[in-house]
């Protein structure tokens, strides 16, 4: 019997032991993930209930909770509303959160683990709960300028610094108005819901870092270029055969340059001659001569084939892991299956400009406690060292070069050196081009880097161009940041 005893006892031990951790793993190490779901309905009402905090932009609200007379208590609202809800998203009653408000949920709400005391300090001094402000790193004027830019375009642009990592400018084209779903009339809230996630055009996407990403076109032959110099096989002066037309090889498919001429006229051109003037066909023989390892090496040095947390988390854009010969050739000029978000063609900007030193992306500076203590101070971080200095260097030459006689005309500024590259991307036949510009100035001293894409060709089919299009926009947009 004491045997038997002694056995139940242990599995007692065991069970209790058991449902100890399990209730302290979901107590303690997940209580914020879980306040933090969107599908957490408890958590959402409490939230409503409370003054949540401030989204700020140069400490000016971009998103707050002003009180209102209902069972509710406060009202979410977005002055600037369609300006910044690529940052913010939506905070709603009904459908969860988005951008900020959902990445930064608890730190908002004031139920972050950090704002423990603040909440048991409410308690004891019957003081109504409050939320934790958030600063972003958007720099107002930046963010204004890419808006205004971008104007009735489908695509996006993102500036950040290139120092830091800082994101100075999140715009997305077409956006909605996150005003219109949070308010408290439920019925409206899910008619204006579904009518967004049913629109076509997708305001829903944040284009800057998600949604059905595009071929990134001949923005990344930088990545390319990268790969054949950090290869130590060739150099700036390298020379490749310039045809105005090339078989693949095992294929039936013949690549071209745009125009479908000879790409500067001449029948050989340098490495320097093929970025500048974004040959086709030089490239496509460069990765054939690479093969496809390095460049997906190169490619995921710089960020591809990963997702990052901004807070915001991102869609990895993706360079393919297994690509036969003709694939790999079509690839070299942002073809194939390549796929890039702005961000991730701006982090290739940003390396460039910063001597090979790639700085993680960051949207949120700070965040601050209602008594304006700092509950985190988010720093500059390194993400990796993709290409060398002599690398960079040689980069950055040949964007000067493509900005001031090459391919980017459109981007230059007058008393500024501007790097840059662009990209007319293909998509299935007969479908418009997707329009690419990243880059970075002032050149000599590289402050900002910027990306635009315009989907749907920017109104003009498969006639408009990267430098016709989206260099005109990177060029209002860093004359608004840089002030010239």
């Amino acid at each position: 019997m004491n045997k038997e005893l002694k056995r139940l006892s242990i599995v007692v031990l065991f069970m209790f032991l058991a449902l100890f951790t399990s209730s302290s793993i979901i107590q303690v190490v997940s209580a914020d993930s879980l306040r933090d779901d969107g599908r957490n309905a408890r958590t959402l009402y409490a939230s409503y209930s409370a003054e949540r905090g401030p989204i700020l932009v140069d400490g000016v609200p971009i998103a707050a909770s002003v009180p209102v007379d209902d069972q509710y208590k406060f009202q979410r609202t977005y002055p600037a509303g369609e300006l910044y809800s690529a940052v913010t998203g939506y905070f709603t009653l009904n459908q969860g959160n988005t951008g900020l408000e959902g990445a930064l949920n608890s730190y908002l709400s004031g139920t972050s683990n950090s704002q423990f005391f603040d909440q048991i300090n409410a308690i004891l001094t019957g003081q109504d709960p409050k939320g934790a402000a958030v600063e972003t790193t958007i720099n107002g004027v930046a963010q204004q300028a890419a808006w205004d830019a971008l104007g009735d375009n489908s695509g996006a642009v993102v500036v950040t610094d290139v120092k830091t990592g800082a994101i100075l400018a999140m715009v997305s084209k077409p956006s909605y108005d996150p005003n219109l779903l949070a308010n408290h009339d439920t019925e409206a809230v899910i008619d204006t819901y579904y009518s967004l996630l049913d629109d076509p055009a997708g305001p829903f996407f944040n284009r800057t870092i998600a949604g059905p990403l595009n071929p990134p076109g001949s923005t990344f032959k930088l990545v390319v270029a990268a790969a054949a110099l950090e290869s130590g096989q060739f150099t700036a002066e390298s020379q490749f055969p310039n045809p105005s037309s090339l078989q693949l090889p095992q294929s039936d498919n013949v690549v071209t340059n745009s125009g479908g001429d000879l790409c500067g006229g001449t029948p050989t051109v340098t490495l320097t001659q093929a970025l500048v003037l974004s040959c086709n066909i030089p490239f496509a023989e460069l990765g054939e001569s690479l093969t496809y390892r390095p460049i997906l090496e190169q490619a995921n040095k710089f960020g591809f084939n990963q997702s990052m947390d901004i807070p915001l988390t991102t869609t990895q854009s993706v360079y393919p892991r297994v690509l036969d010969a003709p694939q790999t050739m079509v690839s070299a000029f942002g073809q194939s299956d390549v796929r890039a978000s702005p961000l991730q063609m701006a982090m290739v900007s940003m390396a460039i400009a910063n001597g090979g030193v790639l700085m993680k992306p960051n949207l949120v500076e700070s965040i601050m406690s209602p008594d304006l203590r700092v509950l985190e101070s988010l720093e500059p971080t390194e993400f990796g060292r993709p290409i060398s200095p002599q690398t960079a260097s040689t980069l950055t030459q040949m964007m000067v070069e493509a900005v001031s006689n090459g391919a980017g005309s459109n981007a230059r500024i007058d008393g500024v050196e501007v790097a840059g590259k662009t990209g007319t991307a293909e998509n299935l036949e007969g479908d418009p081009y997707t329009l690419w510009f990243t880059g970075f100035a002032p050149a000599n001293d590289p402050q900002v880097a910027i990306t635009v894409v315009v989907e749907n060709g920017g109104g003009l089919g498969q006639e408009g161009s990267g430098n016709t299009v989206a260099a005109p926009i990177a060029k209002k947009v860093l004359e608004a940041v840089l002030n010239k």
